[in-house]
């Protein structure tokens, strides 16, 4: 058995919402695994939520930059908020935001010195991190959005709309930077990830004492409400939540959509 402390427990408490006592006992039951013992929370019904152990928790910045013709999302990264807000940190972000949206993904290596130049300066490191562009097709619609905290972006959205106007495409925006989807379809979610949550919930419907005749119809209910979360066109569209996404779009098509956010 891997031994665990009260740092441990601490963790997976943090981590999924579950108390001292359940979330010590979840890991004696994994052997002191985390991933195995935040599922274990999951199908005992005892955690409110879970997220990966390996989620960073990195400072930084998220900028965006636009031409008509494209758009990009660029993320900055460094060790403390300070640095983070800072004017030189921010303004470079900016840069290099404006140059990818430009000149594409290689304008970043025009760049480099004064990423170099910043770390000398500011005594951290810093170093580019995530990057995304975005070229409009014919008669496509680019927009972006902006969570501007302390000074710096911290939740930046790029979508990419067909046969629909600004205005929607704005809407889009600002729905996923709430909302957080992180799948267009349905079909995109790998089937690996859809049968490890169906076994879950196969697990937490059997112990919440379900006749075993009714878990398959149970289990395919909550599965919807996973997609319901994890999927863009099956979301509620957070100003009208009695319509989904799906049904706002009309006759218009989300061709892509990205997100960057701080810590995620």
């Amino acid at each position: 058995m891997v031994e665990f402390g009260a740092k441990d427990v601490q963790r997976l408490r943090q981590a999924t919402g579950a108390g001292m006592m359940d979330a010590k006992r979840a890991l004696e039951e994994s052997d002191g695994d985390f991933e195995t013992a935040a599922t274990w929370l999951r199908e005992k019904g005892l955690a409110k939520s879970v997220e990966r152990a390996d989620r960073a928790n990195e400072q930084g910045a998220i900028a965006v930059g636009s031409t008509g013709a494209a758009a990009a999302l660029v993320e900055l990264r460094c060790e403390t908020d300070f640095v983070a807000k800072s004017a030189d940190f921010v303004n470079l972000a900016n840069d290099i935001a404006a140059a990818v949206a430009e000149r594409g993904e290689a304008a970043t290596a025009d760049l480099a010195g004064a990423l170099d130049d910043l770390k000398l300066g500011l005594k951290e490191n810093i170093e580019l991190g995530r990057v995304v562009r975005f070229e409009a097709g014919t008669g496509d619609v680019l927009d972006t959005y902006l969570h501007i905290q302390n000074d710096r972006g911290v939740n930046g959205v790029l979508v990419q709309l067909r046969n629909g106007d600004r205005e929607l495409a704005h809407d889009l925006c600002m729905h996923i930077a709430f909302s957080r989807p992180r799948y267009l379809t349905r079909d995109e979610v790998p089937a690996d990830e859809v049968e490890g949550e169906r076994k879950v919930l196969e697990a937490q419907t059997r112990n919440e004492g379900k006749p075993e005749q009714a878990i398959p119809k149970i289990v395919e209910g909550k599965l919807a409400g996973f997609y319901a979360q994890q999927v863009l066109l099956e979301q509620k569209f957070v100003k009208d939540n009695k319509v989904t996404i799906a049904q706002l779009l009309g006759n218009a098509e989300v061709i892509r959509f990205a997100q960057l956010e701080i810590g995620r």
